[in-house]
């Protein structure tokens, strides 16, 4: 967040989502009517250490630490906000004087601060528990805003699967040893996530299409979304065509693997050092691209969620509600929630970040892997496209030097030009025997050393196989 940018929001002054606070050396008890109110309506901006006027009052530096450790463990305990919503606070210092900025993004569920539900306007924070009808368009005004509160109260919970749902809780517990949902039955773990609800329009309650989503059996996903798919293509060398695909129709979990293992197989890796740590480029940047494909998608549009690779590029297609158009800037740009509920699940198993820290983390590894950084277009169709051209043969080398003997050289020269498989296994001293192709040749086919001639006909008996452009690379490096 710039000082320029804190500068315009204070010029512009309190509304309907501007708030300021002095706070000038603790809290004052209004911050969280303001949250709540902020998350039930559109969402806003909260500065503290500013005065109603817009003067600049700071916040007293001995007393920084405290104002923003008692923010966040508040507004995480469900007894203060329910249900809990994670916010973070950022520093700024503004003419010589501490200000905390805190983005509240609007929150598809209803939330309550000290049991009252608060709603906001021009003049305020006002509470709206006792009003029946202003409470009923509140939860109608979500549940048709976010179609990810869809209730389909025919579901039950044995429509959802049992082994994920405990995998589920393992990932948290894993993330935090202490996680409430270690404790939890399936039906409280799936209710304690927002997964559960009631349908004002129609009286009705019962699990959401977020549940259905992510913990649902196959069949039931594709019985309330028949037109839910993913394509995952590798097409490098056929435009009109593909050399790989997988056509992905299951839940929001199992996706998410199946999309990084389909990664895995076609693109290479390279080790990258951070803060001492050896970690995945390629695994770090994938998963901010899959967890926005999974997280922010439109679900009711039909439009299919894309990932391709392509020969100098990779692009992410998916529908959208967009709020506003055109190319995103990492740097200054203001993130809102498409399905808060389903980011909030990932985040909960450790496969998202915080609201805008993807974004700025893609841009960070996105750079350092492909030599430039991913342009993000927030569009109906929202799409993410990476040129590959500088993906090189040392990165190629890095990922599979390890595993590379001579004899995989001598297959990779070999097969400049395609040959037969049974050529293949005589060039290594090797029989012409299932068992040797399974040893010696899928691997590299695995690996995306080597391609089919022939990809849609894998048994054909005029196949050839033939070194990729990655083995090429490999070949090259040496």
């Amino acid at each position: 967040m710039k000082q320029s940018k804190i500068k315009e929001i204070i010029k512009q002054g309190e509304g309907i989502a501007v708030e300021f606070k002095e706070c000038k050396t603790t809290l004052s008890k209004d911050v969280y009517d303001t949250v709540c109110a902020f998350l039930n309506r559109s969402g806003g901006e909260l500065l503290l250490g500013v005065r109603d006027d817009g003067k600049i009052s700071g916040i007293g530096l001995d007393y920084v630490e405290q104002i923003k450790k008692d923010f966040v463990t508040a507004i995480n305990n469900p007894q203060k906000i329910s249900p809990s919503f994670y916010l973070s606070i950022e520093e700024i210092v503004v003419e010589g004087k501490m200000i905390l900025y805190v983005y509240v993004p609007e929150s598809s569920q209803v939330h309550r601060c000290n049991g009252k539900i608060f709603d906001r306007n021009e003049d305020g924070d006002f509470n709206i528990t006792e009003n029946t009808n202003l409470v009923t368009a509140l939860y109608i005004r979500k549940q048709t805003t976010y179609s990810e509160n869809r209730v389909y109260p025919y579901v039950n919970i044995d429509d959802l699967r049992a082994d994920l749902i405990a995998r589920a809780r393992k990932l948290a517990t894993i993330q935090k040893p202490n996680h409430p949902w270690g404790a939890m039955t399936d039906t409280e773990l799936v209710k304690s996530s927002q997964m559960y609800l009631k349908d004002y329009q129609s009286g009705k309650e019962g699990y959401t299409l977020a549940a259905v989503l992510l913990l649902g059996k196959d069949d039931v996903i594709l019985s309330v979304l028949p037109h839910f798919r993913i394509d995952a293509i590798l097409r490098k060398q056929n435009v009109e065509r593909y050399e790989d695909r997988d056509d992905i129709r299951t839940n929001l979990m199992d996706s998410y693997d199946r999309l990084m293992a389909f990664a895995a197989k076609h693109l290479p890796d390279k080790f990258f050092i951070e803060n001492g740590q050896r970690i995945s480029l390629r695994d770090n940047i994938f998963r901010e691209i899959f967890a926005n494909i999974l997280i922010h998608r439109e679900y009711i549009n039909p439009f299919p969620a894309k990932f391709v690779i392509e020969k100098e590029s990779i692009f992410t297609e998916n529908s959208n509600k967009p709020h506003g158009h055109g190319l995103i800037d990492p740097a200054n740009f203001t993130p809102f929630p498409k399905n808060p509920v389903l980011a909030r699940f990932f985040r909960q198993i450790g496969w998202a970040e915080e609201l805008g820290a993807g974004v700025r983390k893609l841009a960070k590894f996105g750079k350092a892997y492909f030599g430039a950084e991913p342009k993000l277009y927030e569009k109906d169709i929202f799409r993410i496209i990476i040129p590959t051209v500088n993906l090189s043969a040392k990165q190629v080398s890095e990922q599979v030097s390890e595993q590379v003997s001579e004899q995989v050289v001598h297959i990779l020269e070999f097969c400049r030009e395609p040959k037969k498989k049974h050529e293949i296994l005589k060039h290594i001293d090797l029989s012409p025997v299932y068992l040797n192709y399974k040893r010696h040749i899928q691997p590299l086919i695995n690996k995306g050393l080597l391609e089919l001639t022939i990809s849609d006909k894998p048994q054909s008996s005029k196949q050839k196989y033939q070194t990729t452009e990655k083995g090429l690379l490999l070949l090259n490096s040496r």
